[in-house]
C-alpha cells in the first residue's frame, strides 16, 4: 500500500493550553505534533514546532494539512470555510480533520447545533433564529428565553438572559442584524459535564489515509460525570457529580455525526432529567481532572483517537476536583504560590500553561486534589495559592 510520509503526525489548529497539554501527551507516544496559532509565544509553541498565522489563513491550513497525517482542533473557532477550502486545493479527505469537517460546521453554529440535536430525537432547548423585529422568535420561544450570538461565543460571551419583552427590545441593537437565536430557557438545578469517546471500529491500518479501507461506525465511550461549577460564566471547580448523564451525553455525539474526543455540557433539572447545553469537539476543561485521578488522560486519548487508535481502558480511578487559575492583576512569580500549597497539602498537583501574561479573567493553570475531601481542599489550595501568588517579586517594589 502506497503511503505518503508526513514531517508531522498530528497538526493542531491554535496553540492554547489544550494544545500544550494534548502535544505533552502525544510526546511520551513519540508522536511528531505543530500548531497554528496567531500568537507569538503560545502555550504549545514553547514545546513543540508552530506556525505563526491566523487560523483562518487557507495558506497556513494549506501547510498544516499538507504535513500532517492527521489535524485535529484546539479550539473550535477555526473557520470552517478556510478549512474546507484548504482541503479541497491539497485534494485531501475531509476526514483527515478530527472530529470531522461537517461536525465542526454544525458545532461552529448554535443554532445548527440545536437543529441537530432536535432531528435526532435527543433532549435540547428549543431554539429558533431571530429574524425581522423578532416576533417570531418571541411567539415561538415565549419568555423567559436565552438571547445567544450564533457564532463564536463561549464562556458566557454571546449570551443574554430576556425575561419579558421588555429586556428583549432592549437587547434589539444586539439582534437586529441577525446572527443571533433564541432559545428556550432552562430551569436546572446544577451544570454537568461528560467528557465523550467516539472512534472507528476496527482499525484496519491505522496509517491508510484517513477514510480509505475503513467501515465508518462509531464505538463509544465515557469517563465519569462530573459537576461544573461557573463563576462569571467561567468554569471554577469540576468534581464527581455522583450522577449518570452519560446516554445524553453520548445522544448528542452521536448527533452531531463526529469522531475524537467531546466534551459535553449538560443541564439536570428538578427531575433528576439532563438536557443537553453545548459540545465542544476536543479536550475539555471539565476534563482536566482526568490528569490525575490515576486513570488515562482525556489528552492521552484525545491523541489515540486522532490517529483511530482505541482509547485507554479505564481503570479504578479516585475522586478527584479540578479548579480553575485564573489570571489577576498585580501578581509576583507564580511558584511562590505552588510552594505555599505544598507545604501545607503536599497532594495537590499544578498545572501551569505557561502563557505569556496573566490578565484577569485568563484561565493561566489548574489544580488537581485528589483523595478525600477534594472539593474542600482544592478550594482551599486555590486560596492559598492566590495569596502566596499576589506578593509581589522583588524586583516590583519599589
Amino acid at each position: 500500500m502506497h503511503r505518503v510520509a508526513y514531517t508531522f503526525d498530528i497538526g493542531f489548529l491554535g496553540g492554547g493550553q489544550l494544545a500544550r497539554m494534548s502535544i505533552q501527551a502525544a510526546q511520551r507516544m513519540g508522536v511528531r505534533c505543530i500548531s497554528l496559532d496567531p500568537g507569538e509565544d503560545t502555550p504549545a509553541s514553547q514545546i513543540a514546532p508552530a506556525i505563526r498565522a491566523p487560523l483562518g489563513d487557507v495558506e497556513a491550513l494549506k501547510q498544516i494539512f499538507m504535513n500532517c497525517y492527521r489535524v485535529t482542533l484546539e479550539n473550535e473557532f477555526v473557520p470552517a470555510r478556510a478549512v474546507r477550502e484548504a482541503l479541497e486545493e491539497l485534494g485531501r479527505d475531509p476526514s483527515t480533520l478530527i472530529p470531522g469537517l461537517d461536525c465542526l460546521e454544525t458545532i461552529q453554529d448554535k443554532l445548527h447545533q440545536r437543529e441537530a440535536y432536535a432531528k435526532a430525537g435527543a433532549p435540547s432547548p428549543k431554539a429558533v433564529a431571530i429574524e425581522d423585529d423578532g416576533a417570531n422568535a418571541v411567539a415561538r420561544i415565549g419568555f423567559p428565553m436565552m438571547v445567544k450570538k450564533r457564532f463564536g461565543g463561549y464562556d458566557g460571551k454571546g449570551t443574554r438572559l430576556a425575561r419579558n419583552a421588555d429586556d428583549f427590545e432592549d437587547l434589539r441593537g444586539l439582534w437586529t442584524d441577525g446572527g443571533w437565536l433564541a432559545e428556550e430557557f432552562v430551569e436546572f438545578k446544577r451544570e454537568v459535564a461528560v467528557m465523550v469517546m467516539r472512534w472507528i471500529e476496527p482499525a484496519i491500518d491505522p496509517l491508510s489515509p484517513p477514510g480509505k479501507d475503513t467501515q465508518f461506525y462509531g464505538m463509544v465511550g465515557c469517563y465519569p460525570t462530573m459537576e461544573t461549577v461557573q463563576k462569571d460564566h467561567v468554569c471554577d471547580l469540576v468534581f464527581p457529580a455522583g450522577a449518570d448523564a452519560s446516554e445524553v451525553a453520548v445522544q448528542a455525539v452521536l448527533a452531531l455525526d463526529g469522531f475524537g474526543l467531546f466534551g459535553v455540557e449538560l443541564f439536570e433539572k428538578a427531575d433528576g432529567s439532563f438536557v443537553i447545553n453545548e459540545v465542544a469537539p476536543r479536550p475539555h476543561n471539565s476534563g482536566h481532572f482526568s490528569l490525575d485521578w490515576g486513570g488515562p488522560s482525556q489528552f492521552d486519548q484525545h491523541i489515540r483517537l486522532t490517529l483511530n487508535l482505541p482509547p485507554a481502558p479505564f481503570q479504578i480511578a479516585a475522586p478527584t476536583c479540578m479548579a480553575n487559575i485564573i489570571g489577576r492583576a498585580g501578581v509576583g512569580d507564580f511558584r511562590r504560590g505552588i510552594a505555599a500549597v505544598l507545604a501545607s497539602d503536599a497532594g495537590i498537583r499544578f498545572h501551569w500553561y505557561s502563557k505569556a501574561d496573566a490578565r484577569p479573567g485568563r484561565k493561566v493553570g489548574h489544580l488537581n486534589a485528589v483523595g478525600e475531601d477534594v472539593v474542600e481542599r482544592a478550594k482551599k489550595a486555590r486560596e492559598r495559592f492566590y495569596e502566596a501568588w499576589a506578593v509581589p517579586d522583588a524586583e516590583d517594589i519599589e
